[in-house]
């Protein structure tokens, strides 16, 4: 069975190499933080965003337990802010929407700053880049928040972006993902 986390890395690692900025839009527990700070290494750098202090501090906590280097930038603020931070173009952008796995599930990302983030990712993308976003369907929420996805991705211009959706279609409220590729 396709191990959907995998497939995420697989696409990031055709993009992003050692030297390049990438953003954890969605940085959770810090997993793919680490990713991306140990794929970008010591001359690289990544940006890392979430809303809940928990995430911050088990980020934190996490990057020092696993030997990352300090190669990145955690910010407790929403990831719809993101270009107030970063200021030069990235390589990869990873969302993975829902909520903090462990967390309370009351708080969870929202249509309104998703939207605006994504946006956000696509206008700092350089040329060769690429964004990944996941989905989780089995809320409510959740369910909106990728038919909103995809509808925005479907309306970009084709000469400018591949957008992917993978997904596994005998099972509706599994996670699946896009993925945006900028063109050179």
């Amino acid at each position: 069975m396709l191990d959907l986390l995998e497939m995420h890395k697989y696409f990031i690692l055709k993009h992003l190499k050692e030297g390049d900025v990438a953003v954890d839009f969605t940085m959770g527990n810090g997993h793919d933080t680490e990713f991306l700070s140990k794929t970008v290494g010591e001359s690289g750098h990544v940006y890392a965003f979430d809303i809940q202090e928990q995430a911050i501090a088990s980020t934190s906590k996490h990057l020092k337990e696993v030997g990352c280097p300090e190669n990145y930038t955690l910010i407790h603020d929403s990831h719809h802010k993101v270009k107030d931070y970063v200021k030069e173009k990235i390589k990869a952008g990873m969302f993975n929407l829902g909520w903090l796995p462990g967390g309370d599930k009351s708080i969870y990302t929202l249509r309104e700053t998703t939207l605006p983030a994504i946006k956000a990712a696509l206008e700092l993308l350089d040329k060769d880049g690429i964004i990944n976003i996941a989905i989780y369907p089995g809320h409510e929420e959740g369910d909106l928040e990728g038919k909103m996805v995809a509808e925005y991705l479907a309306s970009l211009k084709r000469y400018l972006y591949s957008c992917t959706k993978i997904q596994i279609i005998n099972s509706p409220t599994s996670p699946y993902f896009f993925v945006v590729e900028s063109h050179e």
